[in-house]
């Protein structure tokens, strides 16, 4: 039986020092990957878009949102963005690869391609959502970069220095910050209050929009340094792997040793994050609870990673990741997408639903959305090589005007 592995197209063996050339076809795990890591993208961000729940904290009154914070933060929160990043990471190589086979030079070719990213990301930023991760790329991208001619081994060790580092720091204020308790009611008044003025912009007009996404950078920069050490980790695993092929070549036994163990040691900890996010934990272990799911995400990133390669090495995955990918194809011009029907429904330049349906209606439209994109995308894929921004910055990049399509002659 041929399986979806066996469709790979190898390469004969190189230094594992050097990058090594891939394949001019697509690498079909990589953007099925990415088309599912879109789903928990979108559903993270939904909780954001659609209410001060995702953007503040609280807990919802509503039982049905309350069970559905809590299945987005188990299963969801903070996996995705890392197997993104972990994805982003390997994609690096591919790209390293593509420059040395068209004799091109990589490190101008690289900078052209982060600053299209940081400049997409800003624009994301100002106008749609300010949870944006392009920008982020963009900026430890250039860590990335100048880590390109390390070993897989040292890009591996680097890796868990980094993870160990920030994760050692987040438990330490976690910790810390647990025996203070929940915030005294003047905290809660000024949150309560500064909940309700967003709410009221986010309702309002376009500038009013424009001025609440802008009121919250000093936030987003926050984020940006709290996710920084295992967003970079993640870059390093992903650099790792894809100088080994790892995503073509890994054996199934120890694909099951990597989704056992992520289950093993994600599953009790991501519980106890949830549960301290969503309850039924009192808030006082809010904080240690977020730390702890943070520092804990690899472990279900690698379990889903693990366990779709798994599945994809079967007849029904196989099917399964022939849909995920084309969406995988234009991941860029989905995650823009998605901010962008999510403000139109939620904001006030659109339908301005923004706090007014609670967390499990947002979720079920999400999915909806996801869904269309599956379709939309598998029909766009089947008649051309890239999604509409992937064009644009693939343009930008090679510095020409138009990558020819799969339907040109």
């Amino acid at each position: 039986m041929t399986t979806l592995r066996d469709t790979a197209i190898q390469d004969t063996a190189v230094r594992d020092t050097a990058i090594q050339p891939q394949p001019r076809q697509r690498i079909l795990e990589v953007d099925a990957l990415r088309g599912f890591a879109l789903l928990g993208i979108l559903l993270v961000n939904t909780l954001t878009m659609a209410g001060s729940y995702g953007l503040l904290g609280g807990r919802p009154p509503a039982t049905a949102d309350t069970v559905t914070l809590w299945l987005v933060d188990f299963l969801a929160q903070g996996k995705f963005y890392l197997l993104f990043s972990f994805l982003f990471g390997y994609s690096f190589t591919l790209q390293a690869a593509s420059a040395e086979r068209a004799g091109a030079r990589f490190g101008p070719r690289t900078m052209r391609r982060l600053l299209g990213l940081f400049v997409l990301g800003a624009l994301h930023v100002v106008f749609l959502y300010i949870g944006d991760i392009l920008t982020t790329y963009a900026l430890l991208g250039l860590i990335l970069f100048a880590a390109r001619r390390a070993t897989p081994e040292g890009a591996y060790r680097a890796a868990l220095w980094v993870w160990g580092v920030f994760g050692s720091l987040l438990l330490l204020l976690g910790v810390l910050g647990t025996p203070a308790g929940p915030d005294d009611e003047a905290a809660q008044a000024a949150v309560a209050t500064e909940a309700a003025e967003l709410t009221a912009a986010y309702r309002g007009g376009f500038t009013d929009v424009v001025g609440a996404n802008l009121s919250q950078l000093p936030f987003a920069v926050l984020a940006l340094f709290t996710m920084s050490g295992f967003v970079v980790a993640a870059f390093l695993l992903g650099l790792s792997a894809g100088k080994r092929q790892w995503l073509t070549r890994v054996g199934r036994v120890a694909l099951r040793r990597v989704f056992v163990a992520g289950l093993c040691v994600g599953v009790p900890a991501t519980a106890f994050s949830a549960s301290g996010v969503a309850g039924p934990l009192s808030p006082r272990w809010e904080l240690l609870a977020g730390m702890t799911g943070i520092v804990v995400a690899p472990a279900l990133s690698a379990a889903y990673v693990a366990g779709l390669l798994l599945w994809f090495g079967t007849p029904s995955g196989a099917r399964a990741a022939g849909v995920l990918a084309p969406a995988g194809r234009m991941a860029l011009t989905n995650y823009l997408t998605q901010s962008l029907v999510m403000a139109l429904i939620f904001t006030g330049y659109g339908l301005g639903l923004y706090g007014r349906v609670g967390i499990a209606v947002p979720v079920c439209i999400g999915l909806v959305l996801y869904a269309a994109q599956l379709a939309l995308s598998g029909l766009l894929m089947r008649r051309y090589r890239l999604g509409p921004v992937e064009w644009v910055l693939r343009a930008f990049t090679h510095l020409r005007e138009r990558p020819r399509q799969v339907n040109e002659r």
